[in-house]
């Protein structure tokens, strides 16, 4: 199993977050210290009298700025939560349907069928009170993984709460349907992106409009970077922003990409057929799914992948080439 250090790891965490327009990181001001009318904000949602206490900003969250606080309320009770801002320059114009309110929409229904998942304290979708369109939530115990021991054990969880993901009834809400980050129809590749038939052949794929496939509630966004554990239990998956009614498959395929990016082909191959197990169903077109959301992560970035990683992803399109001829 591949063990990447923490600066690659973050970088990683970063660029998994898709539909990221540009790596330059280090340009993140808008993650500074949310501002003294926002934490004002915070503390008043917990009720008069309360104040915060802490700030820290959390590592991962390459679309928001997260900041895990500390509100001490007037019973001297104190409270872990997460302010999670709408922060990023340009979200508006690029992905104005990834917003607070969708998310205010999907934390609902995640709590009323006990996924584990941060759960509302309060929100400000329209900025009416903080510096930008913010939520805050629970605190989940647990961290992103790192070093995974028991990589069997660890597909097996995330395959088990995808499963459960899947079998949410949307019921009467008003969860969007799911859309690519970038247009497949129109794109090209980007200047950086070297010749390739596989590439070429992948994008082919993509247009073909193929099945609709079966359409459920999905995270969007699901990879191991968004799943947090303790002690080698699931402890619960967050960052519900781009959480759509879409095929299964998205899900699958954006979790297979990850995977091979960062553990192997092999890893990869091992999580789709652990889901199809616990799911009870096969996922006939997977891999022309898995062709759809890579492609949205190599045609959406503007700076260069590193040449291993592009190799890792380049092998992974072939493999699901291969399963279609």
């Amino acid at each position: 199993m591949v063990i990447f250090g923490l600066e690659q790891l973050e970088r990683l965490r970063r660029m998994a977050a898709g539909g990221l327009r540009n790596q330059n990181w280090h340009m993140d001001h808008w993650r500074a210290r949310p501002p003294k009318q926002t934490l004002q904000w915070v503390a008043a949602s917990l009720g008069p009298g309360s104040r915060v206490v802490s700030v820290r900003l959390l590592a991962l969250g390459a679309w928001h700025a997260n900041h895990a606080v500390r509100v001490v309320d007037a019973r001297d009770v104190s409270h872990r939560l997460v302010l999670r801002r709408w922060a990023r320059p340009g979200w508006a114009v690029d992905d104005p349907d990834f917003n607070v309110a969708r998310e205010v929409e999907v934390l609902g229904l995640l709590e009323r069928n006990m996924i584990p998942a941060p759960r509302l304290v309060a929100a400000d979708p329209n900025a009416a009170a903080c510096d930008v369109p913010a939520l805050l939530t629970t605190l989940i115990p647990g961290h992103p993984p790192i070093r995974v021991a028991d990589v069997e054990g660890f597909l097996r969880q995330l395959a088990e709460m995808l499963a459960r993901i899947h079998d949410v009834a949307p019921d009467a809400t008003t969860v969007p349907a799911y859309r690519t980050y970038v247009d497949l129809e129109r794109a090209t590749n980007p200047g950086w992106l070297r010749e390739s038939r596989i590439w070429q052949r992948a994008l082919a794929v993509a247009r073909d409009a193929g099945p609709p496939g079966e359409a459920r509630f999905i995270h969007r966004d699901y990879h191991p970077e968004n799943s947090l554990w303790s002690r080698g239990r699931l402890t619960g998956i967050v960052d519900w922003t781009q959480a759509s009614i879409g095929p299964p498959e998205v899900d699958v395929g954006h979790m297979r990409w990850n995977l091979a990016l960062t553990h192997g082909q092999a890893v990869a191959d091992r999580f789709r057929d652990l889901y199809e197990s616990v799911a009870g169903r096969q996922l006939s077109g997977q891999p022309r799914w898995d062709l759809i959301t890579v492609l949205d992560l190599v045609l959406d970035v503007t700076d260069p992948l590193s040449p291993g990683e592009l190799s890792r992803l380049e092998a992974h399109a072939a493999a699901s080439l291969g399963k279609l001829s």
